[in-house]
Parts: structure tokens; sequence; C-alpha cells
């Protein structure tokens, strides 16, 4: 069984990967894009420092591009960060400059919704080296709303994710269940929908189409599979845990969640103790970005580390190669 999404993106089955800040690598991508699914190479993939300079970071990107290339000969994407609100990075704009040179077909953008300028949409300047150079664009909002969706979509997006409230990561600020999300966005616009968060199963999956998403935007489940960087008693942890280990903290720009870690108890202990300035700006400095991603998730430290996953975790059982995970959650589409 087919699906607009498939079919404009040019893959097999309507399952997108979640392009995870340190959790992908070009084995990875290929992995699923070899499954039938669309690979997206994430911020810092295949990296385990952080590096400060955007040639440096763009070039990083471009030697993992190639990987991909060597392992799979099907569509796989590219995540741009788009503006915060003003323009458009320098590492954005270098990594875009690679992903042109390379000719990677898609590219995941990362948006925020709402601009500064007070529109919705992707930054103008970053939409109009994309479109002039032909590449797919599929739209992730971090605020997803009916608003951002229509601009996306007047602005020629292939895809738009709609995140709810379920995924890992950084949350949206409005507190809406994934399957409480999907129906009203799918019913605003005609471009393929895609339902991010809390997609871990055959079941799942099966209420996303039934909801009127086109596909599936996974990234939790994915992560606890041989091929994913992520360390080991990562990946164990999340197969040994379930919804209900999980605990929520506020940070910029509204909230992250964690399976216990002892930064994470510190996260939370802020969060119960502070107003929302001191808050943000206590555990902004305490995860340094996405540094404690990196640290709790890649390499494996839960003292100093987070790992944050979406509310789906509770059906993951067993770590299981990427191609088992996708035929199983992908069985109506073979």
């Amino acid at each position: 069984m087919k699906s607009k999404l498939t079919d404009i993106l040019g893959i097999t089955l309507p399952l997108i990967q979640g392009p995870m800040s340190w959790l992908t690598d070009a084995t990875f991508v290929a992995a699923v894009s070899n499954a039938g699914g669309l690979g997206i190479l994430g911020p810092n993939a295949g990296q385990h420092e952080i590096v400060n300079d955007p040639i440096e970071t763009a070039e990083r990107m471009r030697s993992e591009i190639r990987k991909v290339k060597n392992l799979t000969n099907n569509p796989f994407a590219v995540t741009l960060i788009g503006g915060q609100g003003d323009a458009t990075s320098d590492f954005t704009l270098k990594i875009l400059d690679v992903v042109i040179e390379e000719k990677v077909p898609i590219v995941l953008i990362n948006s925020v919704g709402l601009l500064n300028n007070g529109s919705y949409g992707i930054d103008p300047a970053l939409l109009k080296v994309v479109k002039a150079n032909n590449i797919k664009m599929i739209v992730r909002s971090w605020q997803p709303s009916i608003a951002d969706a229509k601009a996306v979509e007047a602005q020629g997006a292939a895809a738009y994710v709609v995140t709810g409230f379920d995924e890992g990561g950084t949350l949206p600020e409005q507190i809406t269940g994934s399957y409480s999300i999907v129906p009203y966005i799918s019913d605003a616009v005609s471009i393929p929908v895609v339902l991010a968060g809390g997609v871990s199963d055959v079941r799942t999956v099966r209420a996303a189409i039934a909801l009127g998403a086109s596909g599936v935007y996974v990234g939790s489940r994915l992560i606890p599979t041989v091929e994913n960087p992520a360390a080991q008693i990562t990946k164990e942890l999340i197969v040994n845990s379930t919804a209900e280990d999980l605990e929520i903290f506020r940070v910029a720009p509204a909230f992250y969640r964690s399976l216990p870690t002892k930064l994470r108890d510190k996260l939370v202990n802020n969060d119960q103790q502070l107003d929302k300035a001191s808050v943000w700006r206590e555990n902004g400095a305490l995860m340094n970005g996405t540094s404690g991603m990196r640290i709790g998730m890649l390499d494996g430290d839960f003292d100093n580390g987070y790992v944050s996953v979406g509310t789906g975790i509770s059906t993951i059982h067993s770590i299981q190669s990427v191609a088992e995970v996708i035929n199983e959650m992908m069985i109506d589409f073979k």
C-alpha cells in the first residue's frame, strides 16, 4: 500500500527517521533508507565532540553524506536548523552549501514556527536557496499549528511533520497529545502530514494513519537498535523503562523530559524550586545545549547527561536491527 508521502519522497514506506542530535551516523541512516524509510543525518551526525567552526562542521557533514552514499542507493536527507527568529546561522548555511554540492535530494528543516517578524513558516533567506536548487523540503516546526502548517504549504514544502507532546527531545509549548493534534492539522492542509511523538509500534502507526497522517516520524523507537550510535547502556535503559519512568522539566523554549539520571534529578528539582526565568537559565546551563544529550545518550554517562525519549518507549521490549523494527511497524505497507 502506497501513500502520498512515499510518492513525493521516492521512498518505499511512509516512515521518516527522526534526525536526533548526536544520535545519527551514516550506518544508521543508510540502514533506515535501505529498509524503505527515509533516513536523515541529524545535527552532529557521526560526531563525538563539539565543533565550533561552521566550515569544519559542514565538512564533517560532507564526509558523513558521502559515507551514506556508499551504503545506500535510496533517498536520504540532511537536517537544516531554521532561523531562531532571526537570520539562519552560518552553520546551517554552510551545511546547505554542502547539501547542494553533494546533490542531497531532500532536507528536513527544523523551524521555530512563529518568526520574529510575526510570520509563520521557513526563514525566507533559507527558503530561497533551497527552492532555487530544487531540493524537497520536509518541515518540522518546534511549535506546530494550523497557521504554521498553512504557511509551510504555501512555501512549497513536500510534507509537514506535526509534533505532539508525546515526543522526545524539545517539546512543544502547547501541551497537546500527538493523537489529538494530527487530525486537525491534517484537515487544514493538502500536503502530507507526518506524525511525530509516541509512534512506537504497528498499533500507533495504524492510529496515526486512521487520524489523517500520511506517514510517521520515528525517533525514540529507533534508538535501541543495533545500528544506532547510542551507548549500549542507553539502549538497555530505554528497553527496560516505560513512560512511567519519565519526568518532565522546564527549559527553553518550553519543556524537556528524561529517564532517570543524576542530571535529570537536578533539572526536575530546579523546575520545582525556581520561577520560569530562573529555571530556564539554570537548566539551560546544566544541559549546555545538546551536550547533555551527547553525554547521557551517546556516551552513556548518566551522572552528567540526560536521556530524552518519548512516551512511546513503553512498547519497546528488545534491541533489534533497524530493518526488524521498520518491518514490524510498517507491516501494513508491505
